[in-house]
């Protein structure tokens, strides 16, 4: 009970600054926090998050909680079930602190939304936290909880974990259950941002496993995934990417992360510099994006477009007029561009780039109007995350330094199609050769850090 009252008078205190949350539930988390409380009296303490102050992202439905989705046709919803991950984290014993904040149906790499605004970085309020899932990666940041729920489509977990210093994994497509299903379906993946890699893990061994309702749910693994951060990792072949033959990035983020990943030459692991020598997929991908923005209106877009995010609408727009053949080649393009990853991981048990191109930009902005001078449109900044949300591996993001103006950098750690296992280790034997977590935003000086 003690350390959730904690919790929550610090967000009292430092959230107005940070909008981390559109909705809390702070009724709850204490009703909650009883009952754990008596839970330890009793013996029974079998809940491997019993006590454990959480959030769950506002894209995920939640029983009895308000669910925006980040669009004002949704500011009053309040679902009568559960998803597989709200579900899942109350039997394992969290305490819901509250939803987060998230941009309108996860459309872009902001938390920008009309429902209750953008969310801001810890590190700087006047800078975006990243997006989707910013407000999640904000909480933890700021110290609102010590893990929190997102999900990625193109770098969602991944980007807001690099611009706000924390840890983020996108585990292996359909390994964390998905209900109801993403107009993404085949990009979208669950996944957790915590401030330590094992309380990640630990997360995902509540979370993962296959669900009915969702038919591209994995089977059970049998992985105890917070075991496998003990995984050694000597010996391991590890190609590094300061750009993948294509992307721009700004100096000083490619030089921390290039740094960083000579950190894994002195735990043992052969470290080689590579262009894959695989193209952008990014012209395919945006097709998919567009005509998955827009088939949530296909019945109703005139009715309802001035109720919508005006960047979402331009989007939306573009998408109502894709063809059906070129939906269908994006589509079957997707195959032969995993395929091509398959092939290139045959000799690297792991890919390591920069997990972003630069910095967090301005809280509110669409994207980035540019990266080391070219312009920048949608998501085609993101280069290093969405690539990974095509194939369905396993990509993490460890924080691996800060920038001149004291702005946090990531350094993106990608598996084998499938292999969790592996990323896990790599990230948490980073973490302890470069630990993170004593890593505080000066604007948040009450934070006990957990």
């Amino acid at each position: 009970m003690e350390v959730t009252r904690s919790v929550l008078d610090h967000i009292e205190r430092h959230e107005p600054a940070i909008n981390a949350f559109v909705t809390r539930t702070p009724d709850l988390a204490i009703d909650q926090a009883r009952r754990a409380e008596d839970c330890y009296v009793s013996g029974n303490v079998d809940q491997p998050l019993l006590g454990i102050p959480v959030s769950i992202k506002d894209l995920t439905i939640t029983r009895g909680i308000r669910t925006t989705r980040g669009s004002l046709l949704h500011r009053d919803y309040i679902p009568d079930f559960d998803s597989p991950i709200s579900e899942r984290l109350g039997r394992s014993g969290g305490l819901m602190l509250g939803k987060t904040t998230t941009s309108e149906y996860g459309w872009k790499g902001d938390s920008g939304n009309r429902v209750n605004g953008p969310a801001r970085n810890p590190w700087d309020p006047e800078l975006t936290p990243g997006g989707s899932s910013g407000g999640a990666a904000a909480a933890v940041a700021a110290g609102f909880g010590p893990i929190a729920h997102g999900n990625d489509g193109a770098g969602s977990v991944r980007i807001p974990a690099a611009f706000c210093g924390v840890y983020g994994i996108k585990p292996s497509f359909g390994l964390i259950p998905t209900y109801p299903p993403s107009a993404l379906p085949y990009l979208s993946h669950n996944g957790p941002l915590a401030r330590t890699v094992r309380d990640a893990a630990l997360i995902m061994n509540v979370l993962a496993g296959p669900d009915p309702r969702d038919k591209n749910s994995l089977g059970e693994t049998g992985i105890d995934y917070l075991a496998a951060c003990d995984v050694p990792i000597d010996g391991l072949r590890i190609a590094w990417s300061p750009d993948l033959g294509y992307a721009p990035v700004e100096p000083g983020v490619r030089e921390l992360a290039e740094a960083a990943a000579r950190v894994f030459e002195s735990l043992g692991c052969q470290v080689d510099v590579v262009n894959p020598g695989i193209p952008d997929p990014w012209p395919e991908l945006d097709l998919i994006w567009q005509v998955a923005q827009a088939v949530v209106y296909a019945d109703n877009f005139d009715d309802v477009k001035d109720q919508l995010d005006p960047g979402r609408v331009e989007i939306i727009e573009r998408g109502m007029k894709a063809s059906s053949i070129a939906v269908a080649k994006a589509n079957a393009s997707v195959f032969t561009y995993a395929d091509r990853w398959r092939e290139f991981m045959e000799n690297y048990d792991l890919l390591l780039t920069p997990t972003l191109p630069i910095t967090a930009f301005p809280a509110g902005d669409d994207h980035p109007d540019s990266v080391a001078g070219v312009k920048s449109d949608y998501l085609d900044w993101t280069k290093f995350t969405y690539p990974f949300n095509v194939t369905g591996q396993s990509a993490a993001t460890v924080p691996c330094g800060f920038t001149d103006d004291g702005l946090p950098v990531g350094l993106q750690i990608v598996g084998r199609w499938r292999d969790d296992v592996s990323v896990l280790a790599a990230s948490a034997a980073f973490e302890a050769a470069r630990p993170w977590r004593h890593h505080i935003p000066g604007r948040i000086t009450d934070l006990r850090a957990f």
